[in-house]
Parts: C-alpha cells; structure tokens; sequence
C-alpha cells in the first residue's frame, strides 16, 4: 500500500505509463514538479493541452501541424511534383533537418505489420492514391525505413502505383543500413540517401 497522497500516486501511475519512465523515475519527476513553483509546474500542463488540442495531420501529406494545411504543402517554393513517402512524421522531420530535400511529403502514419494488426486500411495509403491520380506527382521516393516491414510496404505501395506509369518510384539510396531506423540516421547518411536514391 502506498504511504503518498493520493494526487501524488496517481501523478506517478501516469508518468509510470510513459515509454522509458518506471516507477522510480515516475517518483523522481513527481517531485521534482512538486518543488517547482506553481507557474513553472503549470507550464509543463499546459504545453501537454496544446499539444493535445492544437495539433492535427494535415489534410494533405498528414503530417503534425497547428495549421491545414502544414507549412510544407503550404511553401510555394517546394517541388509539389515530387513526393517522399515516410512512416511517420521523427522521419520527415529527420530528412528536412538535412536541407537537402525541396519536394514535398506523405506520412503514412505506419507500416504495414500483419503481426502488429496493422494492415493496409490504418494508413493513410488510399489519400496518396489519390495524389496520384490528381496528375501533379511526377515522382515518389520511398522513405521507408530499411527493414522487413518497410520493404513489405514500400513493394506493396509500388505494385499500387502500377496504375499510374507516369509516376517514376524510386527509393532513397542504402547508405542507410538494413534494419535501422531514419529518424536515427545521421545528416550525411540522410544526405546520401536522398541523393544516391534510386529507381524501384
């Protein structure tokens, strides 16, 4: 039986559910926001609110955003014509932090994952479908991360972009190791693989 107070044990019960948080480090910030001053403490609320009430996908390439559409599919300056498909939005923002990459994006929201239940119908494959068929893409690069669920995705999207010849697909360059993850790549990995991609 636990000798906090009730506001204090359920504060730790939910940090506890955070990843990487146990009870011992649930514990430790608890009451590290105890010590705080009231105003400081209360910041940290309210940034957990906003980011729960003004961040949305933006309707176009799903990616987060407080604006629809998002600054990127928004920029006039950004090649509409070329697309990179990622998995998740650490990955879009880990290939724009090498600022090399001018096209535009779509965020999956996922992979494909049967052992996961995640099949193709909890992504956001049906509305890239229909970037396609809209006739603005001339190019889709695949920037899945490199392993067996990201290939499985990348070869399914491909066999569904058969339909429309004109679209090119090619896929960012294994400078990026098997099984590794984008959002962990370094810039110059990042760099060569958006650069050295090639034809699917």
């Amino acid at each position: 039986m636990s000798n906090y107070a009730q506001s204090i044990q359920d504060l730790m019960n939910e940090l506890a559910r955070l990843p990487g948080i146990g009870m011992r480090s649930a514990e430790r910030i608890a009451f590290h926001l105890l010590k705080q001053k009231p105003e400081e403490a209360m910041k940290l609320a309210t940034a957990i609110r906003d980011v729960k009430t003004r961040i949305r996908h933006c309707s176009i390439c799903y990616n987060l955003t407080e604006q629809d559409p998002c600054a990127i599919c928004a920029d006039a300056g950004r090649d509409q014509g070329l697309v990179c498909v990622v998995e998740q939005p650490k990955d879009l923002l880990a290939l724009e932090a090498t600022g090399l990459y001018r096209g535009v994006y779509h965020v999956l929201l996922g992979r494909i994952s049967p052992l996961e239940g995640v099949e193709e119908g909890d992504l956001t494959i049906e509305p890239l479908m229909q970037r396609l068929a809209s006739g603005q893409v001339r190019e889709v690069i695949m920037g899945l991360n490199p392993n067996l669920e990201g290939d499985g995705t990348a070869l399914h999207l491909q066999n569904l972009m058969s339909q429309y010849p004109q679209v090119a697909v090619t896929r960012l360059a294994r400078g990026l190791p098997a099984g590794s993850n984008i959002e962990y790549a370094n810039r110059n990995i990042l760099a060569d693989a958006i650069s050295g991609r090639q034809k699917m």
